[in-house]
């Protein structure tokens, strides 16, 4: 067949970061850089690409730097700060277009019975294709301005990368 296999560019292969960005209908372009620089249309010359240092001590991942992807809700490379809280859970479900599931796992004390139920509650994040997330991987999210009906986090840094499901993880 004549058509590419599955439209990659160079780096490594099967990694998000690295596809095509223009895999949608509109065309896929950082709004800070512009591409059509004289001095950029010579063989070999590299484009440019904008990302930033989003603080509080997590470093932009390489990814993030060298790929070649669009996301506009990416906190290195789109308009997105990260301001509030920090919080760390297990990735329960990577069914959706760069959003996962996490599942904080926490003990509600019982007074009666002076003791501790086990409780959850599962919190969306944004996930940029700089991470290539599985079920069971801990990761730290940060909050950030909602960025749909019910995202409001976005994935930090992969802490762990375990081979457990939906499991209790604290005991």
């Amino acid at each position: 067949s004549d058509k590419p296999a599955a439209t990659m560019s160079s780096g490594k292969a099967g990694h998000p970061a690295y596809f095509d960005p223009q895999n949608e209908k509109a065309y896929m372009k950082q709004p800070t850089v512009f591409k059509n620089k004289k001095s950029l249309m010579k063989k070999g010359a590299l484009a440019p690409r904008f990302f930033k240092n989003i603080g509080l001590g997590f470093r932009t991942p390489a990814d993030a730097k060298e790929g070649v992807y669009i996301d506009k809700k990416c906190p290195w490379t789109g308009g997105v700060s990260i301001r509030g809280k920090l919080l760390r859970g297990v990735v329960v479900s990577t069914k959706m277009k760069r959003t996962i599931v996490i599942r904080r796992d926490y003990l509600h004390y019982i007074k009666k019975y002076n003791r501790y139920e086990k409780r959850h509650k599962n919190v969306s994040a944004h996930v940029s294709p700089a991470f290539k997330l599985n079920e069971g991987d801990s990761v730290v999210i940060g909050q950030c301005r909602p960025l749909s009906k019910t995202v409001r986090f976005n994935v930090l840094q992969v802490v762990s990368e375990a081979a457990s499901g939906k499991k209790f993880a604290k005991f």
